[in-house]
């Protein structure tokens, strides 16, 4: 087992930890807490992504008041010696697992309308959780019963820190999004208007910022300008790709010296698309990485933006129940080719299939956000329509799903939905 260099208490807050501080924003001048060679292999521990703000219990409640500028807590960063920008830091994935005895449970949630949304947040405005128990890489729900399956286990977040112009260029279009939304919301293509809308992207706020350890004025320009952690961007970040499992290669754009490497939100599965926002299985884990350098790599390979070469390592599913959705809206509107709107009547198609075995429709939305399902574009050429799929694997529940299947099924035991919506 490779040393642990970055470790983690899952009892204390994200800023009093025993040992170095995790950060949660991206700047250039976030300190290095540790420095490796090319070909060292470390392991990293990493809080869960909300820093423990979700328990193992019953209480909906704590979804719902989930305070979102205090998440993504990431380890790290870790400097690679030799790195330059222009380079490629390899990153090869040789374990991930839970933080046995310390935290061994996942939690997924239903974000509310009012603090987070999500994907189908217009259908699901209130907040939901289930929790997770973890069985090796194996994975099980008190509130989804009659599943049971291997996850398909990964760091959600994960990236290089980006240079003073790559971060600018971050701020300003964001912000140039926010500012096109609040003149006139409905032109922001594919996003829910309304009074409790989710927003368009999330600017820098000193609110809930964690410098790691920086003090004084550099911690002070770090929140002030630091990008959020939302999305994924150039240098990586919150990909949530589900298939950088164990085994997977990954190839970071470096921008800055040392590469600065931060890794967090570990997932013990998700589906294609972590659909409800908070979808996988989040956990509190570990990664063992191994780092290697391609020098001049972004030249030599012509990218500026991470590729992979995935694990493989399973679930190896091969029967599915597969969902289709097309550019129509739920209300019947006809849109050109938008594989935003497909996917997102792929995954209506599928919750109300899921219904007729018994489910909720919380609990069905859940399943899809954390099953290792297969979202793909199937069709981008045929006007007007774009087709995208969803395959549900048939093997992770423990009965038949097929629709030759479909006879009268009981109830099950209903999802943790929050007693009160606006708190």
């Amino acid at each position: 087992m490779p040393e642990v260099q970055f470790e983690v208490d899952v009892d204390e807050p994200p800023d009093e930890q025993p040992g170095d501080n995790p950060f949660n924003r991206w700047h250039p001048k976030i300190e290095s807490v540790i420095t490796v060679e090319p070909g060292e292999t470390v392991r990293l521990e990493c809080l869960d992504w909300t820093g423990g703000q979700i328990q193992d219990n019953d209480n909906a409640n704590e979804v719902r008041d989930v305070d979102l500028n205090q998440v993504h807590y990431l380890s790290g960063p870790v400097e690679v010696t030799g790195a330059e920008p222009g380079d490629l830091l390899k990153t090869t994935l040789l374990d991930i697992g839970p933080l046995n005895e310390r935290s061994e449970f996942g939690f997924t949630g239903i974000f509310s309308q009012q603090n987070g949304g999500g994907f189908l947040t217009d259908h699901f405005p209130d907040a939901a959780k289930a929790i997770w128990d973890l069985d090796g890489t194996y994975v099980s729900s008190r509130h989804i019963p009659d599943v049971y399956y291997e996850g398909m286990i990964h760091p959600g977040l994960i990236g290089t820190a980006p240079s003073h112009e790559l971060l600018e260029e971050w701020n300003e279009r964001e912000q140039e999004l926010i500012e096109k939304h609040e003149e006139d919301p409905e032109s922001i293509q594919n996003h829910p208007t309304g009074e409790s809308e989710p927003p368009v992207a999330s600017p820098p706020t000193t609110d809930g910022a964690l410098p790691g350890e920086a003090t004084g004025d550099t911690a002070d320009s770090i929140a002030e300008e630091g990008a959020r952690t939302v999305p994924p961007r150039e240098h990586g970040g919150n990909c949530d790709i589900k298939d950088l499992s164990l085994g997977s290669t990954i190839y970071f754009p470096v921008f800055v010296d040392g590469a600065k490497f931060g890794i967090g939100d570990i997932h013990a599965s998700q589906g294609d698309g972590e659909i409800t926002f908070c979808g996988a299985i989040e956990m509190a884990g570990y990664v063992d990485v191994k780092f290697e350098l391609v020098k001049n790599g972004m030249n030599k390979y012509g990218i500026d933006h991470p590729i992979f070469e995935p694990g493989h390592r399973g679930p190896n599913f091969t029967d599915y129940v597969v969902f289709e959705g097309y550019s129509v809206t739920e209300d019947g509107e006809q849109r050109y080719m938008d594989p935003h709107v497909a996917y997102r009547r792929a995954a209506l198609e599928a919750i109300e299939y899921l219904t007729k075995f018994g489910y909720t429709r919380e609990q069905a939305y859940m399943i899809l956000g954390t099953v290792p399902i297969q979202g793909r574009q199937s069709g981008i050429v045929d006007i007007p329509n774009a087709c995208s799929t969803i395959a549900v694997p048939k093997d992770v529940f423990e009965f038949d799903v097929s629709p030759d299947a479909l006879d009268e099924h009981d109830g099950r035991d209903q999802i943790p939905i929050t007693d009160d919506p606006l708190g």
